[in-house]
């Protein structure tokens, strides 16, 4: 614990308002993230659109007390109890404290960077060392210039070893991280295409990553990049006779040639691979349960600093073995009678805890909410300390039900009477839980598994999930929040977003995609047809939604929940005025009127302009919230000519019908392409849709965008086909010479397009290109897999995802990426994960 006294001298700040030197326990840089705001300290970081200063005195409503500001002059009025700290910069006054904070301890910390694997070396040397160390580490990835402080902040005098990772997308940001880790310890994972684009070449992007280790008394790499090589060599020649070098010195692996660890032989078996290294003139053997190329370049990091640390090779051996994966997602799914299951059965530290209770309280669609959780392990805390911050945390989140697994959190249970409707049981082990295990108890909830690796929660998992056939569309929640931020960056500030949601988020899911897009503060939402946005409301969706084709028969409905409509004609304006005087609206209601520039589609035409005035005059029931008009063409250069008039058009009418109107509305006609080749037609509001779920209609940010859905199916079965016999209906199919063949399981009734048969199209098995066979079935198709010998019955096959982009798909099939998206039949299942 810090006073606001001594922070205040750690971040070289002014303490231009001091109530009371309170002990600071916590950070928070997020008001919808804020916990036990008593001792919360919250900086108030500035972003290109989201200003953490104008949430102050909602945070000051709420109980916080504590501030570092930059700007004091967006305060909405006096904060008499607050203390307040003046910097010139709060995320750098954050990492001076975190900076300030790792001085107090003398213990090792390790430090981890790289283009990949960065997250897993740290995972796996937590597991591998926890035993022999009370380890605080980064949770999750927390390796950003906000992340690396924050991850710091945890250690504690009772802990004996640190690891942490640091991660960088641009020049000079790692200098700040290596003051806040010191790392005595540096591994360097690898190097690749990764955040590439801030950097001048490759060389820069080394050095710039290496500046982490620069008071470091050993790195560990990998000698087998030569770029990585060649820098570290540069690096040792300046060091060479100074102080410096002779604190840092090089670990060295590698598979071709030689280095401290030479490794000389690696063995698939199945699942498992053998490796043998030449260690000290002594031979070394450890065997992993993996076998895939990332896995044995991570565990050979691993190796390498369990050999500097002298363990025993018999400990080494043991432990590698028991090695288990690094799942950094919290999966969401459809779970039982209407249940949402969120599965993070990956550790159960106290930090990834808050993290999960986080994206759980997102979850509104479920005003019940239950968290199943196993006892937490090496947390270096007493027991009853421990499961008080627990409690706190359940508290704080306002969980309805507890289910705690585990002999010491049971032993704990007196801590967890809330009262006020919560309620709590208690099972020494997962078996005993099953035991008792009645589907009738878990209806209607949000419900959230986390559980240490040792209690095997995917028992409780299968139990909980809703069945599906194998066949599952993966929505990658990170990639969606990258790619809204990655257009707000091509915005003016104060440029609003209308993200489109219609058609269950263009085949992505309903409430799930909006409660991320509430959550990430976009402004407004478009749906197609007002029973897609009643489902939105019932989910706990807030933000204003357009409906963009209201129909007569849904007005009451559409008033009823707050939905705003779309007026494109005299008819639809007359009906919805009738509606709205009928339902006794008291307040102008809210409408978006469309005009038509040239799409020729919906829309008031140009001519109309003067009586739609005068009509929308004199309905005082009614206020137009915004005007808005569709492009044609504004992914093709061919029609810039005609886009370019399109947008001129619709800056003259609604212009016009501006100042007919005499009061100001939101102005938007640029669609995804729009925005990336029109910026003069951002107006006051830009509608996002394809691009927001990673496509890009221009081509100009492909490298960019990242893919936000995956369709995955499961081979069948697999036969041999010998020449001359054939495939599928039609025999349309005939082998040429002898095939294997795999049976997938999905079909056309999936949303597999019947155009892609025939060879036309192929999916990924193993990472590696498979070409359909025959005609595709409707729950079924067939592919070559005759030269992908390792491919197994049970294997996953890729319809479209990484490596195989959705537009690509689109093309071979003659069709466009919306139509592949939308076709995806609801009998898949959407399982949605964030990091």
């Amino acid at each position: 614990m810090y006073s606001i006294r001594q922070i205040a001298i750690a971040v070289k700040g002014s303490l231009i308002q001091c109530t009371e030197d309170t002990l600071i326990t916590q950070l928070g840089y997020d008001s919808r993230l804020i916990m036990n705001p008593s001792n919360l300290l919250f900086f108030a970081i500035k972003g290109k659109r989201h200003d953490g200063h104008h949430f102050i005195q909602q945070l000051y409503d709420r109980g916080v007390r504590n501030f570092i500001l930059s700007d004091t002059s967006s305060l909405e009025q006096p904060l008499a109890e607050a203390n307040i700290i003046k910097v010139a910069n709060t995320v750098h006054a954050l990492q001076r404290l975190a900076a300030w904070h790792r001085q107090r301890f003398s213990y090792p910390v390790i430090g981890i960077t790289g283009s990949n694997g960065k997250t897993v070396v740290k995972e796996w040397l937590f597991q591998l060392l926890n035993e022999d160390y009370n380890i605080v580490r980064s949770p999750k990835s927390y390796n950003s210039q906000i992340g690396v402080p924050l991850s710091v902040w945890q250690m504690q005098e009772h802990h004996t070893l640190g690891i942490f990772e640091a991660g960088i997308s641009q020049p000079d940001e790692m200098d700040a991280l290596e003051q806040i880790i010191q790392p005595d310890i540096g591994v360097f994972t690898n190097i690749g295409e990764a955040h590439a684009e801030g950097f001048l070449n490759i060389r820069q992007k080394i050095n710039e990553k290496l500046k982490l280790f620069a008071r470091s008394k050993i790195l560990i790499y990998r000698r087998d990049y030569p770029e990585i090589t060649q820098c570290i060599t540069e690096i040792k020649h300046r060091l060479h006779e100074s102080e410096q070098d002779q604190k840092f010195r090089l670990f060295t692996w590698s598979t071709q040639g030689d280095a401290d660890l030479k490794v000389t032989a690696i063995q698939k078996t199945g699942t498992q691979t053998t490796i043998e290294g030449l260690y000290q003139s002594h031979v070394r053997k450890i065997t992993i349960p993996f076998s895939d190329e990332a896995s044995i370049e991570n565990a050979i990091h691993c190796w390498a600093v369990l050999l500097y640390l002298k363990m025993e090779d018999s400990k080494i051996s043991d432990r590698m073995m028991q090695l288990g994966s690094v799942s950094m997602r919290l999966e969401l799914k459809d779970g039982i009678n209407n249940c949402s299951l969120i599965n993070d059965s990956y550790n159960s530290d106290i930090r990834s805890l808050a993290i999960a209770l986080d994206f759980l309280d997102q979850q509104q669609q479920h005003p019940k909410k239950t968290v199943i959780l196993s006892d937490i392990l090496q947390s270096g805390k007493a027991v009853t300390e421990l499961y008080q911050e627990v409690r706190n945390l359940v508290a704080e989140r306002n969980i309805t039900r507890l289910i705690g697994i585990g002999p010491a959190i049971s032993q704990q249970q007196a801590l967890f009477k809330l009262g006020n409707g919560f309620s709590s049981r208690f099972y020494e082990s997962t078996e005993a839980f099953l035991a008792d295990f009645s589907p009738a108890d878990f209806k209607n909830e949000a419900i959230l598994l986390k559980g240490a690796r040792k209690f095997e929660f995917e028992k409780i998992s299968r139990h909980l999930e809703r069945k599906f056939h194998k066949t599952i569309l993966e929505i990658d929640l990170n990639a969606l929040i990258h790619n809204l931020h990655l257009f707000q960056s091509l915005l003016r500030p104060e440029t609003k977003i209308m993200a489109m949601v219609k058609a269950s988020s263009y085949g992505s899911g309903s409430y799930e995609i909006a409660h991320v897009l509430q959550y990430n503060r976009v402004d407004y939402l478009a749906v197609a047809y007002a029973d897609e946005g009643v489902e939105l409301r019932k989910a706990g969706i807030a933000l204003p939604i357009m409906v963009m084709n209201p129909e007569l028969r849904s007005f009451e409905t559409m008033i009823r929940h707050r939905l705003e409509p779309d007026i494109y004609s005299f008819s639809v304006l007359e009906k919805f005025y009738a509606a709205v005087a009928f339902a006794g609206v008291k307040e102008p209601y809210p409408i978006h009127v469309e005009m038509d520039t040239g799409m020729h589609r919906l829309g008031f035409t140009p001519d109309a302009l003067e009586p739609l005035a005068e009509s929308l005059q004199s309905k005082k029931l009614l206020r137009v919230v915004s005007v808005f008009s569709h492009l044609a063409a504004s992914d093709e250069s061919r029609h810039d000519a005609f886009t370019l008039r399109q947008i001129h058009l619709f800056s003259s009418l609604s212009s016009s019908l501006m100042e007919r109107l005499n009061y100001p509305f939101i102005r938007h006609i640029a669609n995804s392409a729009a925005i990336l080749r029109f910026p003069e037609a951002q107006f006051d509001m830009v509608r996002l849709g394809i691009g927001l779920y990673g496509v890009d209609p221009t081509g100009t940010l492909q490298h960019q965008l990242q893919q936000v859905s995956t369709l995955k199916a499961h081979i069948s079965q697999i036969k041999i086909v010998k020449a001359g016999e054939s495939v599928g209906y039609s025999r349309t199919f005939i082998a040429q010479r002898e095939v294997r063949i795999a049976t997938v399981g999905i079909g056309y009734a999936d949303g597999v397009d019947r155009r892609l048969g025939n060879g036309q199209g192929f999916m990924l098995v193993r990472g590696r290109p498979a070409p359909t066979v025959g005609n595709i079935c409707m729950d079924l198709c067939m592919i070559d897999i005759s030269d992908i010998a390792e491919a197994e019955e049970g294997d996953e096959v890729i319809v479209f995802g990484k490596g195989l982009p959705i537009q690509e798909v689109a093309t071979r099939a003659g069709t466009i990426p919306y139509e592949i998206l939308t076709g995806i039949s609801s009998r898949v299942q959407r399982v949605y994960f964030k990091e």
